[in-house]
């Protein structure tokens, strides 16, 4: 598969805009004319799922219907419809001496995605790495295999129509769990870079084991911070969605700031919203002064990424204390700050390094789509390449061009 791979993907590195975007095309075709047939693999897996006692919002994840095929195979219109990330002049200069140098970019090579239970994600990654000139090598979930193999028949099925290699996508075959291991560790020489996409357990093993690059986070800590110039509307709102409207997903606030010298009027206000929404709020002592029925935070609380209706709340001096906190505890994905002061909000921006920083909005907003680049294979939080959502320009790297007229080198 190694050697199959990195053939294919030299030969999709020559590939124009116009023919990756035929594949992409014509797999959107492929997934929509099979879409019984993904729908019985995925009755296999619901089947087995259920029998293994998954929970129900693991059962929806897994779960294909006609209106969820539609919406993939859309997506891999969408993906298409994208600006050609490879071959783009990120910069260009001319030197003294007269040569003309260029900032192009280009394909990594070939990725491996290890992947879990969601099988759209099947579509979603392979269409990316495509899409920006590379090979991919996907591991998905045991529990989505059946549903994978299917959506993964209609890609080879559009690339081969299309003229592009159908190994410059490739499926692990297997649900033996050595495959992740061996895809991590002994891959090195045809592997350029391995993206794990799913949970705390997955992306630490991924880390843990991987001898090539990685590009994803291990937690999803992200913060809310009320500052004192806030609008308390908008707090309020700001905070319930960036909690509740997803609990379970990486972007999800799990931590609540809010100044001092605003608390006593944002404090109850903010825990009754959330509370009366189902939330449960683990508050320090000063929230818990000011309000009932409120758990006292521990120490782990601050670095606990629940995933949950659970949030914790802690009420800070000023916003360097605020910035303080989110350095110690904070994980580098996702922070937002509520305030009318422009003031704050620069210094925020300016001293919290995390990968998606936001001014008046909610940290659900941490999505590729939402950034309008069409799709995303997850949030990285590393500073190495790629920051925050990871879609088909992050998949490049570059390469320099430098056009002469004949110099030599004194």
């Amino acid at each position: 598969m190694g050697r199959a791979a990195r053939r294919a993907a030299a030969e999709l590195a020559t590939t124009d805009s116009e023919e990756r975007n035929a594949a992409l095309q014509a797999s959107a075709k492929a997934i929509r004319e099979a879409a019984s047939d993904v729908i019985e693999a995925n009755k296999l897996d619901m089947a087995a799922a259920e029998s293994h006692g998954l929970s129900s919002a693991l059962l929806d994840r897994l779960m294909l219907d006609a209106e969820r095929i539609e919406a993939m195979a859309s997506g891999l219109e969408s993906i298409a419809a994208l600006r050609d990330p490879v071959g783009r002049i990120l910069d260009e200069w001319e030197r003294p001496n007269g040569l003309r140098i260029q900032r192009v970019s280009v394909p990594l090579g070939v990725i491996g995605i290890i992947y879990e239970s969601r099988p759209n994600v099947t579509a979603d990654a392979a269409a990316l790495c495509v899409k920006a000139g590379n090979a991919v090598i996907l591991r998905g979930g045991s529990e989505s295999f059946h549903s994978s193999q299917a959506i993964y028949a209609c890609l080879r099925e559009g690339l081969a129509e299309a003229g592009v290699d159908a190994d410059a996508v490739q499926m692990v075959p297997t649900t033996d769990r050595a495959a992740v291991g061996y895809l991590l560790s002994s891959m090195a020489e045809w592997v350029d870079v391995v993206v794990p996409r799913g949970g705390k357990n997955l992306i630490k093993r991924v880390q843990d084991e991987a001898r090539v690059p990685v590009i994803g986070h291990l937690e999803g800590i992200c913060h809310v911070y009320l500052h004192q110039d806030a609008d308390i509307d908008m707090g309020r709102r700001i905070v319930l969605n960036a909690k509740m409207r997803r609990t379970g997903i990486c972007g999800a606030a799990e931590t609540v700031l809010i100044d001092r010298a605003a608390a006593e009027r944002m404090v109850p206000e903010v825990v009754s919203a959330l509370q009366d929404a189902g939330c449960e709020v683990r508050g320090d002592n000063k929230v818990a002064s000011l309000v009932k029925d409120v758990k006292d935070a521990t120490e782990a609380d601050w670095s606990t990424e629940y995933l949950a209706a659970i949030v914790s709340m802690r009420v800070v001096d000023d916003i360097d204390q605020a910035i303080a906190h989110i350095r110690e505890y904070g994980s580098g994905h996702t922070e937002s700050i509520v305030t009318d002061s422009a003031q704050a909000a620069e210094q925020f921006f300016r001293e919290v390094d995390s990968a998606i920083v936001l001014q008046n909005a909610s940290t659900q907003f941490a999505d590729g789509g939402e950034f309008g680049m069409g799709a995303e294979i997850g949030i990285a939080t590393g500073r190495i390449h790629a920051r925050g959502p990871v879609g088909a320009d992050q998949l490049t790297s570059y390469k320099y061009v430098v056009r002469g007229s004949g110099q030599v080198r004194p």
